[in-house]
């Protein structure tokens, strides 16, 4: 009943580059993963209690980390919440949360890669003189993202 009462859910995804039709990343450029203003109910702390027969128990939920499925075959592992991008950042890499595509988007269905965030959350918890550990998966949320190539051709 606590962890209910915590309405614990997905991510909202932060990438760079932008979900939408007028927006391609590129091949080999640095793709920032994150989550999009993270609070108790998406990437915690989160703490409620419940009480039944007399007995309490307090509940805590946080985030562990959030798998990133990328679309081309790659997860990406991240135990923050990710480094939201600005435009001031150039091409460098993320310093916690990213992924690098080595080909193009366009043999995909749609044309674009479907990003996953699922995230991994534990909950510990105490009451009557007990505690235990709740291990949380499958909070999941997709985005779809066009990676293109650009060619260069010196005379």
């Amino acid at each position: 009943m606590a962890v209910e009462k915590m309405n614990l859910s997905a991510i909202d995804i932060g990438i760079t580059p932008e979900p939408g039709q007028d927006s391609v990343g590129l091949v080999g450029m640095p793709v920032w993963l994150w989550a999009r203003t993270p609070d108790s109910h998406t990437f915690g702390p989160a703490t409620a209690s419940a009480s039944a027969g007399g007995i309490t128990v307090t509940a805590t939920a946080r985030v562990r980390e959030i798998t990133w499925d990328m679309g081309d075959g790659t997860t990406v592992e991240c135990r923050t919440a990710g480094t939201p991008y600005e435009a001031s950042f150039g091409k460098k890499a993320s310093p916690d949360c990213g992924h690098v595509y080595r080909l193009s988007s366009a043999r995909e269905s749609g044309g674009t890669y479907t990003v996953t965030a699922t995230s991994a959350w534990v909950i510990t918890w105490e009451g009557a003189g007990q505690t235990g550990t709740i291990r949380l998966d499958g909070l999941s949320r997709s985005v779809e993202i066009a990676v293109g190539e650009a060619q260069v051709l010196v005379r």
